[in-house]
């Protein structure tokens, strides 16, 4: 199967129910207020020909206080009192497609983009994942580790590090004669 990803658009009619009502609704109905207000913009990935949006991912910018970093996430601690993000602010896979791994292919593939095709620096992916076992896990799964201690919460602060991502695909692109990131 082929998989596209696309920003969601006026007049794009694709079904979703992922099984969550406020992520559906989100989809659905807020989505697109979301871009116009210029506060997140959300993308969808679909399989060619088909009308339903396997998953979908709203970003929008993010930063992250130094402060709250490991020291060796920290590069110039003196020069940067927070580093550049994006937050993933909503998140969600269709019922139809869940245990597929679409959702482990769309994480990789935000990864990719704010790593390798964004248009300025960010270092980290942020969420506020809900404080549900299998949800967390996923997330821990695709790399991400929580900010705090916040169990008690009903979400929880996560956080990516772009840097492990890009140096991880420079060793096996270095290990197959391709080009790394610093040479593009």
């Amino acid at each position: 199967m082929s998989y596209n990803i696309k920003a969601l658009e006026t007049g794009d009619k694709y079904e979703f129910d992922c099984g969550d009502s406020d992520l559906n609704e989100f989809f659905h109905k807020d989505a697109l207020p979301h871009k116009r207000d210029l506060i997140g913009v959300t993308y969808f990935m679909y399989e060619e020909g088909k009308d339903t949006a396997a998953a979908f991912f709203t970003v929008m910018n993010d930063v992250v206080k130094t402060a709250k970093l490991r020291n060796d996430e920290v590069v110039a601690q003196k020069l940067y009192k927070f580093y550049p993000a994006v937050k993933i602010g909503r998140f969600g896979v269709d019922k139809k497609y869940q245990r597929q791994r679409i959702g482990v292919k769309v994480m990789n593939s935000i990864k990719y983009l704010f790593t390798y095709e964004n248009k300025t620096g960010c270092r980290f992916l942020t969420l506020d994942a809900y404080n549900k076992l299998e949800v967390l896990a996923f997330y821990q799964k695709c790399g991400f580790t929580f900010f705090t201690n916040d169990a008690d919460r009903r979400t929880r602060a996560m956080k990516y590090d772009l840097k492990f991502y890009s140096d991880e695909l420079n060793v096996r692109l270095q290990a197959t004669g391709g080009s790394t990131y610093s040479n593009r």
